[in-house]
């Protein structure tokens, strides 16, 4: 008896180790393809399967998150057959694991040659300046071009972008002259924008100041004219006499004689003085025509 409970044992053993070794747990984003008797069978997603050991085998872990190519840099081209160096970086993420365990011997490598010999027919249909400048073209080609041909491997392209572009050396010199000459030239006009500017602005302050010197001389002469016209009616309205009127006359001259003038004219008759005020006191009664001869 004894014996034969340490055979069932070590079946049992055997059993549990074959389940064991029948285990397998998939991880998130990974996939595994199993064979049967060397022929595709499933795919093991996310979880814990259960294979059935020498009857059945697992392939390598194939990962279903987005892979970043960067290949080496390709000689290239153009159009007016200029040789530069591109590298590019391949965005792409596996879709079907058995497609992309099937599909291609060297997924990777087919990948960087069909992306080599993409770039090349690509960027030899444009010149160099237009690859320069058409970047986001030349990546959206290329990536609709990669993601049809890599479709039958399992793999989707979904993204594709121009690292680096070099032109030969002097070609660079010459582009760099070029963007100096364009920065100057640019500079003067910003200058030359800028002066003229500051000129019609300076010119426009003058303008206004003369504006506001007339206006100001023009409110002192009014001003002077109303107090002149104000002083005349007083008097009027106070009536002087013959003899005040006289008297303002001579003060008139004196004023007269003060001045800068060299030659003064002095009547014969100081009394025709008074009637001269008289006569103009008589005519500036209306203070309406006053004002109008002022400002005249």
């Amino acid at each position: 008896m004894t014996g034969v409970w340490i055979v069932v044992l070590v079946i049992l053993a055997i059993i549990m180790a074959l389940i064991i070794a029948g285990i397998r747990l998939v991880r998130q984003s990974t996939a595994i393809v199993v064979e049967r008797l060397g022929k595709f069978n499933r795919v093991l997603n996310t979880g814990i399967h259960v294979i059935i050991p020498f009857i059945e085998r697992t392939g390598p872990k194939i990962s279903l998150k987005e892979h970043v190519a960067d290949f080496e840099p390709q000689d290239v081209i153009t159009k007016d057959n200029v040789t530069m160096k591109i590298d590019t970086v391949v965005y792409y993420q596996i879709t079907d694991p058995k497609a992309f365990s099937y599909g291609v011997e060297n997924p990777m490598r087919a990948i960087e040659n069909l992306t080599a010999t993409t770039l090349r027919n690509i960027v030899g249909e444009l010149e160099l300046d237009e690859t320069l400048t058409s970047r986001d073209t030349v990546n959206n080609k290329m990536r609709i071009i990669l993601d049809e041909a890599t479709d039958p491997w399992g793999i989707k392209v979904n993204r594709v972008e121009l690292k680096n572009i070099l032109p030969p050396k002097d070609i660079q010199e010459a582009m760099e002259k070029q963007m100096r000459a364009e920065r100057e030239r640019r500079e003067q006009i910003l200058r030359a924008e800028g002066e003229k500017k500051a000129n019609i602005l300076v010119a426009e302050g003058e303008k206004e100041a003369e504006i506001l010197r007339a206006e100001a001389k023009k409110m002192a002469l009014i001003t002077e004219a109303e107090g002149q016209a104000e002083a005349i009616e007083r008097i009027i309205k106070a009536k002087p006499d013959a003899s005040y009127l006289t008297l303002q006359g001579f003060d008139a001259l004196k004023v007269m004689a003060n001045g800068q003038s060299t030659k003064i004219i002095v009547p014969s008759d100081l009394q025709n003085i008074a009637g001269v005020l008289t006569s103009l006191a008589e005519t500036l009664k209306n203070p309406e025509n006053t004002n109008k001869d002022q400002l005249k």
